[in-house]
């Protein structure tokens, strides 16, 4: 075991879904005082495996079971809380840097098969001549009706210059045909911007990465190489699952006067206390140059409204929780997901590829608000669409999550439970629709269809804005004492 006194590298992680989880570094201490160790309760433990090992109807896998024993320690804690095995840790950071090896494609599942919703730009994917709505039925031999998404995407990965043969059914076409893609390394473009109409922008940030304040940086250069007199900015943080800590505080500061509060964390140990500021100290802890020094000084000023939904979660939480505070912007949308606890990456061995992710900290906004399993409230209600709320209902929050951090046996929200049910009907319809082929889906996010954008856009210009009718704040949970 690594003692006590050990010195480890850590990991800050604000995502809310796993494979959505990014991270900053930051060093911290073990404690050197612990309470004592339950021997007896040690002994069993270990007596428990050597009753496996030697009785169990067919032989165990020793390496198996101590990973199950460590992942069942870890997951009953919360849902954030949990064991990198080597393989597990690899992918784990894989995410936060927003590169991986594989194909280059954005997808989704439609009857079972993989279906192609987008090809990353310039990706081998791309090259191949792959388009929005192609099915993927077979990956080189296997086919993937009954796979899963998460069983599809890990066989569509693999090592670098490594051949992959995709079965693609094009519906336009009518036909099938097999296309052979040479595997590289991705960059996945985590901003994406434009110019909406003169004197007015959208910029969507879909994930904090390593790469995202960079990107920011560029886009927004772009922006205003178009518009330098721009009137008005959408920041577009829906469905934004989080991740870096230190890209939420820059992104934040972007907008924000130099040293103002973002966001400061409290927990147990005294490494989880921390105010984070609009300030390059907080958020270039890994040196190097400033990039918000590049944006020009209008952005401090540019008039901002930041859209949001309930998929919005942790690290984008913590931006338009800073910006709400400080009354820098107008926050429309749904309720957030309400992640408001920080995980720290823990190395378990010498050689750092097996580690745990366990929850040291509640993040709070610059007023001293804890927005966990609650979320940031809008000020301006806005349904998905002109006709309402499609689906709202069923995504799933914080509050949903088993065992999260709040208040024990906590009630169910009868309203909530009665539009879940309404959702569901409407899932059915839309089952319905696609076979019928009468189906139209939820206009694309920056799209001139797109229902809260539009409503921003009419805001910024002091237009009249469509406030959602029927959407209403959930109320909070008292949090424990940490």
């Amino acid at each position: 075991m690594m003692g006590a006194k050990l010195k480890v590298a850590g990991l800050l992680t604000l995502g809310a879904v796993a494979g959505a989880l990014t991270t900053m570094q930051l060093q911290a201490i073990a404690r050197s005082t612990y309470a004592p160790i339950p021997l007896e309760e040690m002994k069993q433990l270990a007596r428990a495996f050597d009753i496996l090992k030697s009785d169990y109807v067919e032989p165990v896998d020793e390496k198996k079971l101590i990973n199950d024993a460590l992942n069942g320690m870890v997951s009953g804690l919360d849902p954030h809380s949990a064991f990198f095995d080597k393989k597990g840790f690899k992918e784990f950071r894989e995410s936060t840097t927003g590169k991986f090896i594989g194909v280059g494609i954005e997808i989704g599942m439609e009857d079972g098969v993989v279906k192609v919703v987008s090809p990353i730009e310039g990706s081998p994917a791309f090259r191949a001549g792959l388009k929005p709505g192609d099915l993927i039925t077979k990956i080189d031999d296997t086919a993937v009706k009954g796979l899963g998404m998460e069983q599809a995407v890990k066989r569509m990965r693999g090592d670098p210059n490594t051949k992959v043969v995709l079965t693609v059914y094009r519906k336009a076409e009518n036909r099938s045909f097999p296309v052979t893609i040479l595997r590289e390394e991705i960059k996945v473009q985590s901003v994406r911007s434009k110019i909406v109409e003169p004197g007015y922008a959208w910029l969507r940030v879909s994930q904090f990465q390593e790469r995202t304040v960079e990107d920011f940086v560029r886009k927004l250069e772009d922006i205003y190489k178009q518009e330098p007199n721009l009137k008005g900015l959408v920041l577009d943080l829906r469905n934004d699952p989080g991740g870096l800590l230190e890209g939420a505080v820059a992104l934040s500061a972007a907008f924000l006067p130099q040293d103002v509060v973002v966001v400061s964390t409290n927990g147990q140990i005294a490494d989880s206390k921390f105010t984070y500021h609009a300030s390059p100290d907080n958020y270039m802890r890994r040196g190097g140059a400033d990039p918000l020094k590049r944006l020009p000084a209008a952005v401090k000023n540019v008039p901002l409204v930041v859209l949001v939904n309930e998929g919005s979660a942790s690290a984008s939480e913590i931006v338009a929780g800073a910006l709400q505070d400080h009354k820098r912007a107008i926050v429309m949308g749904g309720q957030t997901f309400g992640k408001g606890s920080v995980q720290t990456i823990r190395p378990l061995s010498e050689s750092g590829d097996t580690a745990l992710k366990i929850t040291t900290a509640r993040y709070y906004t610059p007023s001293g608000r804890s927005i966990q399993a609650k979320g940031i409230v809008p000020d301006v209600w806005l349904d998905e669409t002109a006709d309402g709320n499609v689906f709202a209902a069923l995504r799933m929050r914080e509050a949903d999550l088993d065992k999260h951090l709040g208040v024990p046996n906590e009630a169910k929200d009868e309203a909530r439970e009665k539009a879940r049910e309404a959702a569901r009907k409407k899932l059915d319809e839309q089952a319905a629709a696609i076979k019928e082929g009468t189906f139209k889906p939820l206009p694309e996010f920056g799209s001139a269809e797109d229902f809260p954008l539009t409503q921003a856009l009419n805001r910024l210009k002091s237009k009249p804005v469509m406030v959602s009718k029927t959407m209403a704040e959930r109320t909070a949970e008292t949090p424990t004492e940490q």
